[in-house]
């Protein structure tokens, strides 16, 4: 291993046992961690307006519909940004693009504290809650960049425990909201606590992370992956997974306030805790995905989360809060679940259609690290986009039936549509048609034994 001028590491084989037993083990766990610090302080800044908006009281002049749109436009823009964010790593390096994206965060946390008092229109508010999303991005860059530190063997524990750490950003602002509603303190002083936090972590992730020159721009990655259907089917699973943790982040404390008539305070003494329990277990999710594969996890994880939602729906109905809390927590969980497992997924499918093509060792490994890196961008930005989907059909719900009940029919069906798409593509065994040796049957074939 050599290293050039900007923290460049020249050459990195993590599938080598030698070599990560005694020299890369120790440097990827040291990037895994300033990347979580990053990714955490961006989840935070993603889903402040999940947090600000409980501070807007009356005075602010804005309906609920209006709070449902607002924080469904910054999930979108969170969304969006995660394509480009993804192949940032292979452009600018992921010590470098990690440092320029922590700083980033700066433009919406001061624009934010900046307009954030009654008489603003809301036009602005959406103007500066969309600046917010590119918290939403750190997410995917740091994925992909951890993703090439990692061993096969243990990218489930690695990519949940990086996706947990930033994932702990949405209850830990909630929990900041909730010390300061508690202390009769303004949204303001929520935003003045994270500018030096963004800066902390910028200049730590400069210090002590590093860039993979392994890791370069290939256009033609991003160009095959989208042509993979298993890049959309992980995407859709992902919808189900992520899009409902970051979506149920944003809405919980909206719906507690909306259909239950909870004050700002008595929200935010609730809505951390679900969020906060589903960072905590997706690492859970990750390891049990590598011991006993990622599809078996997800598969049962989608019958929990739709049993979950069952029980919501008739806790919505009969307009019973402790029922209600209870369930909305066990699905939060779910999702976090769900989360580790989907996202081991990943590497291991296009692995498998690497050994499926007759690939084998580093040339295999190579293979999937290429395709995987590339469809998590895709994957992490259509799933995000679940929690667009939720918010406005919360909106729509409490418009149309004024509960979010008709929401949660939906969010059911959703879950059982993932359930089948689970089941039909990586657990049921094919039968292969006599004579049928085409790539897309030996890839299934593959996949099948592969528990992905």
């Amino acid at each position: 291993m050599t290293a050039r001028s900007g923290r460049w590491i020249q050459q990195w084989d993590p599938e080598d046992e030698t070599f990560w037993n005694r020299t890369g083990e120790p440097i990827a766990r040291r990037n895994l961690v300033f990347s979580v610090l990053s990714e955490h302080i961006g989840f935070s800044v993603w889903t402040m307006w999940s947090v600000l908006v409980l501070f807007m009281g009356p005075e602010y002049g804005l309906t609920p519909a209006d709070k449902f749109l607002l924080t469904s436009m910054v999930t979108l823009v969170g969304a969006v940004v995660r394509v480009p964010y993804t192949f940032a790593v292979a452009v600018f390096g992921g010590r470098n693009w990690t440092v320029i994206s922590a700083a980033l965060l700066l433009v919406p946390t001061v624009a934010a504290f900046a307009v954030m008092e009654p008489g603003t229109s809301f036009s602005t508010f959406l103007l500066v809650g969309l600046l917010a999303g590119i918290g939403g991005g750190n997410f995917a860059s740091s994925m992909t960049n951890i993703n090439a530190f990692f061993p096969m063997r243990k990218k489930g524990w690695a990519l949940g425990l990086n996706a947990g750490g930033g994932n702990i950003g949405v209850p830990v602002i909630q929990l900041a909201a909730l010390a300061i509603i508690g202390a009769s303190g303004g949204p303001r002083v929520l935003l003045g606590l994270y500018i030096p936090l963004i800066v902390v972590a910028a200049v730590l992730a400069a210090r002590h992370m590093d860039n993979l020159a392994t890791v370069k721009n290939d256009t033609g990655a991003a160009k095959d992956a989208a042509r993979d259907p298993h890049t959309w089917i992980m995407s859709f699973l992902y919808i189900g997974t992520f899009g409902s943790f970051i979506g149920y982040s944003f809405a919980f404390g909206m719906v507690l306030q909306t259909q239950f008539g909870r004050t700002p305070l008595q929200a935010a003494y609730v809505t951390f805790i679900g969020p906060l329990l589903g960072s905590l277990i997706r690492p859970v999710g990750g390891r049990l995905a590598d011991r006993y594969g990622g599809a078996r996890i997800t598969l049962w994880n989608f019958v929990a989360m739709g049993a979950a939602t069952s029980v919501l729906v008739v806790a919505s109905m009969r307009a019973s809060l402790t029922l209600f809390t209870v369930a909305f927590v066990v699905l939060f969980v779910l999702t976090g679940l769900g989360n580790g497992s989907t996202y081991k997924m990943i590497p291991g499918i296009f692995h498998a259609k690497a050994l499926a093509r007759g690939l084998e060792g580093e040339e295999a490994a190579a293979y999937g690290r290429r395709l995987s890196g590339a469809a998590m961008g895709l994957i992490g930005a259509v799933g995000a986009l679940g929690g667009v989907g939720i918010n406005l059909a919360f909106r729509q719900s409490f418009l149309s039936y004024g509960s979010g009940t008709g929401a949660f029919v939906a969010f059911l069906a959703c879950y059982a549509v993932c359930f089948g798409v689970t089941w039909a593509v990586y657990l049921r065994r094919p039968a292969a048609r006599p004579g049928d040796t085409s790539p897309a049957t030996e890839a299934k074939s593959q996949l099948s034994y592969a528990q992905v």
